[in-house]
């Protein structure tokens, strides 16, 4: 069950008036009821949503914790805050969880800031609307409409921005009027405008004075935050299912679980094409645990084109593939009876899996000749390529800054205008940015829409412990470099956590795939994805190149380019546009 909040703000209305309001008298016929008022403003929310007063300092909706695991309930945990601003900053400095921070303006009755916790796998969406006379911020934007204060159009505009950039996450949603708030970032509302700031920046964590020097206490400090997140979370939902590939990231998080007082189940997945099974790492992890391993095999039938989708969904994130793998979690989980999901997500973008010769530039930038000709052989022994190449790419890497977000054109109508990309707000760098940095920052950035791909999380939450804050900032302060060592990526992370796994897991330089599935299965279906995507809302609205995917279709061979990786991208964005009719 997920929580469910709505901040209405009123300008027209002072204090104690949003108590009467039609919106609100709406809302409560579905057990949304007032929690907390200030100004012009009200927060409603489910009986079950935890909210805590801090009084004139505002009120914190969802789950928070301190640094070292404790759960706060009650104002009375915190120390004293004197001022909404120190309000703030105590929370972000030493708490985290999945929260969203509402608060008042002092003096300005008219004003309101809410503050989105920094961890990039919040199960708590924040998405807001706003003109001259009111505005919501809300967990699900289906409140907004059963209050009578939103109407559902979908944004063509914005559908076409995501064709063309796909894998750039930003503020917009495909619902017209809708933004979210993402994570770390404060909304400041007044009189129907809105700006935002950031004060919490991930930049502030790789800056050269906070930068980890010593490998050992940069691994000591890794286990630390991902035990205590891991432990935190596994402990209020107490029965778990662990979605372990056997690969290194999943096999962190079950290592964890194992210190919890969780009861901790896994579940694994297997296709029959090439690459695609992982049942003996998976299987090795198990038995460290002293469970017993669920295992699924993914037909190719599971995939689905035409499904139906949550309508608090409002961006199109559920392909072929994410629907036939959350259809069997899901199954996996009622088995178990687990009230939550745990996943290695975002595993890559927090332990530095970078496939450029960045780390070497990185090394050669900040900290010298000798650390940067060690960084090139790190690289070169783990890419099994050259001194020279490794040090040729680091130079460029040096001289030339790589834009980090391309625009994607295949497949889409040749009369589409070219749209700039919205630069997600940590593009903007500071002076002292690395090659390497820019890109980890990047990938962050883009892990923030992993929360949006699994329909399960309607159902149970989905845990993703290695995008909590405490475990992205840890991560920040290892630099580039020092993730790669003897030949292995993700170094300190291997060695943190070296005596709690399977050596067969941790010495696994491969990682397991399902690109041969999606390739096995559009051989087997394109000329239904052909048709579904040919005669859609995509083509009606002028956005995809129906002549382009009929000449794909016909090729007997599709190239190993991405091809029909786009192909899945077209489809979930055209079946979600389909949805929004239903």
């Amino acid at each position: 069950m997920r929580y469910t909040y709505l901040v209405l703000v009123d300008w027209k209305e002072q204090t104690g008036q949003a108590e009467y309001s039609e919106p609100v008298a709406r809302l409560k016929e579905n057990g949304i009821r007032p929690r907390w008022q200030a100004g012009a403003s009200c927060v409603l929310a489910s009986s079950d949503t935890p909210i805590i007063d801090l009084s004139q300092n505002g009120s914190i909706i969802g789950d928070l914790y301190f640094r070292d695991g404790e759960r706060i309930v009650e104002a009375g945990q915190l120390p004293t805050l004197t001022s909404v601003p120190a309000a703030r900053d105590y929370i972000l400095s030493n708490c985290w969880g999945d929260y969203i921070l509402v608060q008042p303006v002092p003096g300005d009755w008219r004003a309101l800031t809410v503050t989105r916790s920094p961890s990039h796998a919040c199960e708590l969406p924040c998405l807001y609307t706003l003109n001259a006379n009111e505005g919501f911020v809300t967990s699900d934007v289906t409140l907004g409409t059963r209050a009578g204060l939103y109407h559902r159009h979908v944004d063509y505009e914005s559908i076409a921005y995501r064709l063309i950039y796909p894998n750039l996450k930003t503020s917009r949603t495909t619902l017209s009027g809708i933004s979210e708030l993402l994570p770390g970032l404060t909304l400041h509302l007044r009189d129907g405008s809105a700006d935002l700031a950031r004060h919490w920046d991930p930049w502030n964590f790789v800056r050269p004075d906070v930068r980890y020097e010593d490998r050992n206490e940069a691994a000591s400090a890794i286990r630390s935050s991902v035990e205590m997140v891991v432990k935190s979370l596994a402990d209020l939902d107490q029965s778990v299912l662990l979605e372990l590939s056997g690969g290194l990231d999943s096999s962190i998080i079950a290592a964890c679980l194992k210190r919890s007082s969780a009861k901790v189940s896994c579940a694994t997945m297997m296709a029959p094409v090439p690459g695609a099974d992982e049942r003996e790492y998976a299987a090795a992890v198990a038995d460290m645990l002293g469970v017993e391993l669920l295992e699924t095999e993914l037909g190719f039938d599971d995939a689905a084109f035409d499904f139906p989708v949550p309508h608090e969904l409002v961006s199109p994130s559920v392909g072929p593939l994410q629907y036939a793998v959350d259809r069997l979690l899901q199954s996996s989980a009622a088995r178990c009876e687990a009230n939550s999901f745990f996943s290695g997500a975002g595993g890559d973008a927090v332990f530095g899996y970078l496939t450029s010769a960045a780390p070497a530039a990185d090394a050669f930038m900040a900290a010298g000749i000798g650390t940067g000709l060690r960084s090139i052989v790190d690289l070169s022994t783990f890419h099994q390529c050259t001194y020279w190449k490794v040090g040729r790419l680091a130079l460029r890497k040096m001289l030339h800054k790589t834009q980090q977000y391309k625009a994607d054109f295949y497949l889409v109508s040749p009369r589409l205008h070219a749209l700039e990309p919205e630069l997600h707000p940590w593009s903007i760098h500071p002076p002292y940015a690395l090659p390497g940095d820019r890109q980890r920052i990047a990938d962050l950035s883009t892990a923030q829409a992993y929360k949006d791909t699994g329909l399960r999380s309607f159902v149970k939450p989905i845990r993703m412990p290695l995008l909590s804050q405490p475990v992205i900032e840890t991560c920040l302060r290892v630099p580039s470099w020092m993730w790669f060592h003897d030949g292995q990526n993700r170094a300190v992370a291997r060695q943190a956590f070296s005596e709690l796994l399977p050596q067969k897991v941790i010495a696994r330089k491969s990682k397991g795939t399902l690109t041969a599935y999606l390739g096995a299965l559009h051989r087997r279906r394109k000329h239904e994805i052909t048709n579904f995507l040919a005669d859609g809302q995509l083509q009606a609205h002028g956005l995809v190149d129906v002549d382009a995917l009929r000449r794909l279709e016909q090729r007997e061979q599709v190239p190993d380019d991405g091809s029909f990786m786009r192909l899945f991208q077209l489809c979930a964005l055209e079946n979600w546009v389909r949805q929004q009719r239903q």
